[in-house]
């Protein structure tokens, strides 16, 4: 496991650690759950780029339609 150091101005930190607290979880697993939706996010994007390339507009639109579930 890898340890990342990041520079934030403290009244940003000081929210996210009101934000952990309210969820009850750590700032280290909110910073993880954080994360963790940018690169399901990054990784549909990238699905929907691969079939809008491979002309499946069918595949390409069912991704649309999961990402609107998300709500993103």
């Amino acid at each position: 496991m890898t340890t990342l150091s990041i520079r934030l101005p403290e009244d940003m930190a000081e929210r996210l650690k009101d934000i952990a607290k309210v969820r009850g979880i750590s700032l280290n697993k909110l910073m993880f759950e954080f994360s963790a939706q940018a690169l399901a996010e990054d990784e549909a994007k990238q699905r929907f780029m691969a079939a809008r390339v491979r002309g499946n507009a069918k595949q390409a639109l069912k991704m649309l339609d999961e990402l609107d579930a998300m709500g993103l």
